[in-house]
């Protein structure tokens, strides 16, 4: 079986353990002649797997009764529109943090449904700065602050929540599950899962019930109510996504659980950060205190010198490491299930490279 090096920024990287457990469950899940996705959303099996994916999801974040968990569908983008549709209005202001493409997304999102104060922008820096808490400006009475965790386009990821006077609400689609949270700062925390913890499909949502009880008074389309889906399960939900999710959790825990994955992101980073530094042979692309542990972005002295790195680093199974589109250069992306052994053959292939071309 083959299996290569997968720094793909998402859908990214899977446990094999996991894809396994799926493949000898495909056909007949549990002995009962079907497949878990040919049957109903609300038999007890598939109830059983929901029941447990929330369930675990608050294990490892040490969510208290305060929160609800939700297993929604349209992606993070569909939460720029939806939390903002929830709780603003014309006579409401949200702060927002844009540190990058998805947060700039969010702001656009928002502003369609009330006021929006800016409390940051690195927009003029090419999003290469995650501002400090002496830098952010936020507006009275806002109803909450909106950050986005970890930035997968230019590479960047906030060491610390901000500090804001008003719930913290953030979009943690690429660096979800992979570090502690103080869960006493958030209102509402949302994850596309296709980076850290699952499928593509699923969008895991958690929201606290006291956050929610400030949406806003207007009527809110019903499948867009947060209170639709905190009351029951309302429609079909991506069952094999959010059945895969469950397992990629009992991963997270038997691994050791956040601990385990902060300390193993700082180790893997690391590792390609200190390569990076040795000469200026690769160029990282964003300021060093602001240098994401999850997507690692950097630049060689030409153009052609990227687009061979690329073209041989594939040669040797080391696959999906073009930067995003819209900013090019190289970007390895090395999430929760990316193991050691890739990060090491990419930091050997590095000094090869170099050695051979600088």
């Amino acid at each position: 079986m083959k299996r290569v090096h997968n720094f793909s920024a998402g859908p990214a990287t899977l446990p094999l353990s996991v894809l396994e457990k799926v493949q000898n469950e495909l056909i007949d899940y549990k002995e009962k002649g079907a497949s878990i996705i040919e049957m109903s959303h609300r038999s007890p099996e598939y109830t059983e797997v929901n029941r447990q994916a929330v369930e675990r999801v608050k294990e490892i974040t040490g969510a208290d009764d305060d929160w609800e968990v939700l297993f929604l569908q349209g992606g993070a983008s569909s939460q720029f529109m939806m939390v903002a549709h929830n709780f603003l209005n014309m006579d409401r202001t949200a702060n927002y943090i844009d540190t990058g493409t998805w947060s700039a997304k969010a702001i656009k999102e928002a502003k369609l449904f009330g006021n929006v104060h800016t409390s940051f922008s690195g927009k003029e820096g090419a999003y290469g700065h995650i501002p400090t808490n002496d830098e952010l400006t936020f507006a009275e009475e806002a109803i909450y602050t909106h950050f986005t965790s970890n930035n997968t386009v230019a590479g960047t990821q906030f060491a610390a929540e901000p500090k804001s006077s008003s719930p913290l609400v953030c979009d943690a689609s690429s660096d979800f599950l992979s570090h502690s949270l103080d869960l006493d700062k958030f209102g509402l925390i949302y994850a596309g899962a296709q980076k850290n913890v699952g499928p593509a499909g699923v969008t895991v949502v958690m929201i606290r019930k006291s956050f929610l009880e400030k949406q806003r008074s207007e009527a809110i389309p019903t499948i867009l109510n947060y209170k639709t889906h905190v009351e029951k399960l309302f429609n079909t939900p991506p069952v094999f996504a959010v059945y895969i999710l469950n397992y990629v959790l009992e991963w997270i825990q038997e691994k050791g659980g956040l601990s385990y994955f902060e300390k193993f992101s700082n180790e893997k980073s690391g590792l390609i950060y200190s390569e990076i530094d040795q000469d200026d042979f690769y160029r990282g692309t964003v300021e060093k205190e602001a240098r994401s542990k999850m997507n690692i972005t950097f630049r060689l002295p030409s153009e052609d010198l990227e687009k061979k790195f690329i073209s041989e680093a594939a040669s040797q199974n080391l696959m999906n490491l073009k930067g995003h589109r819209s900013v090019g250069g190289i970007r390895a992306s090395i999430y929760n299930a990316c193991e050691m052994d890739s990060v090491k053959a990419l930091v050997d292939f590095m000094g090869e490279f170099r050695s051979k071309n600088g």
